[in-house]
């Protein structure tokens, strides 16, 4: 169970002890934690900002003394470094995701995980620095080794990849806008405001990744960023990124 004493203590003193937080959070966590800070906010009276972009960037922000409060990452690779070197305080998994592949809605040349495969195709995929970037590389490695579809399909894939990008939204993005006949992206990143521009193509489940994201403070923050962890870890946190398609931390 979270420690939820310093929200309920926050709660009780209301306005009166209204503090500023700075949240760095992956990318793929946009649209849960933008609803998570709105409730945290009228719950605390706090004023709750949020930096979004990929877990290395944000690492690498903090390394360099950007401010903020707390950090959510999409793996324990981006987030362990800074742990270790005393920068942030704790690590408590809260929620985790898989990968799937998207294609445009009205695109037709990609129906299965093995046609990722077919020479002159547009692929784009994250930067393997990238969370979602390394558990595609993963993904590749795993089909690989099986050899269902020759133990050359992630060099063929890759090739055929014209773009790797700085987060996961920028991948999905590129499917929207049509730049690219499939990705690799999480299941979370397929939002209500996607859904109509992309089609989703069947990832086998014994190929797929599932990544555990972390969140911590960062040395220095206040009571206030201890609430915001609590918060994201309770029951009301927890649905919340439940309805974006997160899965349970355990």
């Amino acid at each position: 169970m979270p420690n939820l004493l310093p929200l309920m203590v926050l709660l009780a003193l209301g306005v009166a002890s209204a503090d500023r937080i700075t949240v760095f959070a992956a990318s793929s966590l946009t649209d849960a934690f933008t609803e998570l800070g709105r409730a945290f906010d009228a719950r605390t009276g706090h004023r709750t900002t949020f930096q979004f972009a990929g877990s290395q960037t944000l690492r690498a922000q903090i390394e360099n003394g950007a401010r903020a409060d707390v950090f959510a990452s999409a793996n324990a690779a981006q987030f362990d470094p800074l742990v270790r070197g005393g920068l942030l305080l704790s690590s408590r998994v809260f929620a985790r995701n898989r990968l799937a592949v998207i294609t445009p809605s009205d695109g037709r040349r990609v129906n299965r995980l093995a046609d990722l495969a077919i020479p002159g195709l547009k692929i784009v995929i994250a930067d393997r620095n990238v969370p979602v970037g390394d558990l595609t590389r993963r993904m590749l490695s795993a089909v690989d080794a099986s050899g269902t579809y020759g133990k050359d399909f992630s060099a063929r894939v890759l090739r055929n990849v014209v773009s790797e990008e700085p987060n996961v939204r920028q991948v999905a993005l590129k499917v929207q806008l049509g730049e690219a006949d499939a990705a690799v992206v999480y299941t979370t990143d397929v939002t209500p405001a996607l859904r109509g521009a992309v089609r989703l193509v069947a990832l086998p489940t014994r190929f797929n990744q599932t990544a555990a994201y972390p969140i911590g403070t960062v040395k220095g923050a206040g009571p206030a960023a201890n609430a915001f962890v609590d918060y994201v870890l309770s029951a009301e946190g927890q649905r919340a990124l439940r309805r974006w398609g997160f899965l349970a931390p355990q």
